[in-house]
């Protein structure tokens, strides 16, 4: 497993970073752009991993640049739905914190050359959070389904998954610093 190199699973992680900027300026004014945005970002952190296994491109590098995207668009999102006052601050400063906690210890952890992996409660965490978001982005409802009251409640399932993975996260840390 090599540090740091340029590959395709790479690539489509920084265009992920890439579509942050994009996708806050334009949701606003124009929510379903915004959501394709968001889905296209989405969809690169499935093929990223997907591919970086499937053609035996994983890197230290990757492992750890592919969360950080993750947390960019995850946060952005989050601090967008608060501004558009369709998201409770206090929620997104639970998970907010909860990302920069996980950050710090996996940083921490590279330094003494451990890596810690995402694992499967984060990843349930990030796609029950990337659904969610959508969700609370979509005007209006399907017959009785308000997208609204579903993505808050999917909303409340991945503040409870982020709590649970990110106390995994700081149990693996210490198990394996020490």
């Amino acid at each position: 497993m090599s540090t740091i190199r340029f590959n395709l699973p790479t690539i489509l992680t920084f265009s992920r970073i890439f579509l942050i900027p994009f996708f806050i300026i334009v949701t606003p004014g124009s929510p379903f752009l915004g959501i394709s945005i968001f889905l296209i970002a989405s969809l690169t952190d499935f093929l990223d991993g997907y591919l970086a296994r499937r053609s035996g491109q994983i890197t230290k590098f990757g492992i750890i640049l592919d969360p950080i995207a993750d947390k960019f668009l995850i946060i952005s999102a989050l601090i967008l739905l608060v501004d558009m006052v369709r998201l409770p601050a206090w929620i997104a400063i639970i998970i907010i914190v909860r990302e920069f906690v996980v950050t710090a210890l996996r940083v921490v952890a590279l330094s003494k050359n451990i890596v810690i992996p995402a694992e499967t409660g984060g990843k349930l965490k990030t796609a029950a959070q990337m659904v969610s978001i959508i969700l609370l982005l979509l005007p209006g409802g399907i017959g009785d389904l308000d997208f609204y009251d579903a993505g808050l409640v999917l909303m409340y399932i991945a503040l409870v998954l982020a709590l649970i993975s990110g106390i995994k996260y700081t149990v693996s840390f210490w198990k394996q610093v020490q």
